[in-house]
């Protein structure tokens, strides 16, 4: 089952809105298929595996990371193809989640004479699809909210420099977190700082760009900005509100960008309202770089889903950027809870990774 895990992560960026899948086949304790799940609209991994295996495949037993689908989509129902296969025994990590698919696989086979199996490396397939646990069983993205601090929690000088806070490790292992996720936002107070492209760059190998979301009320937006100017396969969403200026948007107007008009208060966008829509526009995750601002917002809104906080041996000292700005609370036993933490190391710098929410597990309940 773990050889399944490492088989799905290889369609990490690619799959969306699907799950990430790995399937291996043994026979005689000697593996004969494996096969991951490349990419949507693509075969499934146990297709893939039974394709490797071919003939061997016949009296093994599949391994599967997730319960093979028994209803037709994009593709054929993977347990039609197990049978014919002549798989005697499957083994899945955990069942789908997705209650709007008719019919159970697992118990499909079973009912056809099959030994059946589920929850082997269940905690590592939860957490592997949590994105996709989060949005079948709610329709609204996972969200991920990533920023750089200085140790004494500042993401910026007092003139607002930025660059570069973290080491290219780190930096380079945003961009894998890029790839994996279907948009990013910014506010535009970023956009008139750093002029960014939020783009993919990865090291000896073509990375997926995510839709690029700025926050943008009043349409400040100067349109020369590069988030403007890219060729890209995905598109810049500018979300402003419904008092922002008309003419405007005609000047900005161009292929590859689009506009959502949210009602908004006091010049700000409810960010509650936002992801909403974002679930229904089929954006499965999303990634928050924006200032701290947004990430105040983002964090009182009750959003977000899971965090990666990187910290530099740096320390501004004095005056600087926070992490957060905007109403804290009163109280320390008010602070948001962070669970499930862990600590990576990239040289110097230290990355925080935790959970606010539990979606990883949500399929169990």
């Amino acid at each position: 089952m773990k050889m399944t895990l490492e088989l799905a992560e290889q369609g990490r960026g690619w799959t969306s809105p699907n799950p990430m899948v790995g399937a291996v086949i043994v026979k005689d304790g000697t593996v004969v298929g494996k096969g991951f799940h490349q990419a949507a609209g693509s075969p499934h991994a146990e297709i893939n595996a039974l394709n490797d295996a071919g003939a061997k495949a016949g009296g093994a037993t599949l391994y599967v990371s997730l319960e093979p689908c028994n209803h037709t989509g994009r593709t054929q129902p993977c347990t039609q193809a197990i049978l014919r296969g002549g798989i005697k025994r499957v083994v899945a990590g955990m069942k789908d989640p997705n209650p709007r698919v008719t019919g159970g696989g697992l118990e499909f086979l079973k009912s056809q004479g099959l030994d059946v199996s589920v929850g082997v490396c269940e905690d590592a397939c939860h957490r592997l699809n949590e994105v996709f646990i989060k949005y079948v069983t709610t329709s609204l993205p996972f969200v991920i909210l990533k920023c750089a601090a200085t140790l004494d929690g500042r993401i910026a000088t007092s003139t607002g420099d930025s660059k570069w806070i973290t080491n290219s490790l780190s930096r380079q292992f945003a961009h894998e977190v890029r790839h994996s996720v279907d948009a990013v936002m910014v506010g535009i107070g970023t956009v008139l700082k750093d002029n960014p492209r939020l783009t993919t760059r990865l090291k000896g190998r073509k990375g997926s760009d995510p839709i690029r979301i700025v926050l943008d009320t009043h349409l400040s937006i100067p349109p020369d900005a590069n988030l403007l100017q890219l060729t890209s396969d995905s598109d810049t969403l500018i979300v402003t509100g419904s008092s922002a200026p008309t003419e405007k948007r005609r000047i900005l107007e161009k292929p590859g960008v689009r506009f959502l008009v949210l009602e908004d208060h006091d010049g700000q966008i409810d960010l509650t309202v936002l992801v909403k829509e974002l679930g229904r526009m089929g954006i499965t995750s999303l990634l928050i770089e924006g200032g701290s601002r947004i990430n105040g917002s983002a964090l009182r809104s009750g959003i977000v889903d899971k965090i990666y906080i990187f910290y530099a041996p740096k320390i501004c000292g004095g005056d600087g950027v926070p992490v957060c700005v905007g109403p804290g609370v009163g109280l320390m036993e008010q602070s948001i809870s962070v669970r499930d933490v862990s600590v990576r190391r990239f040289e110097d710098d230290v990355m925080i990774e935790g959970y606010l929410s539990d979606y990883s597990n949500l399929s169990r309940t």
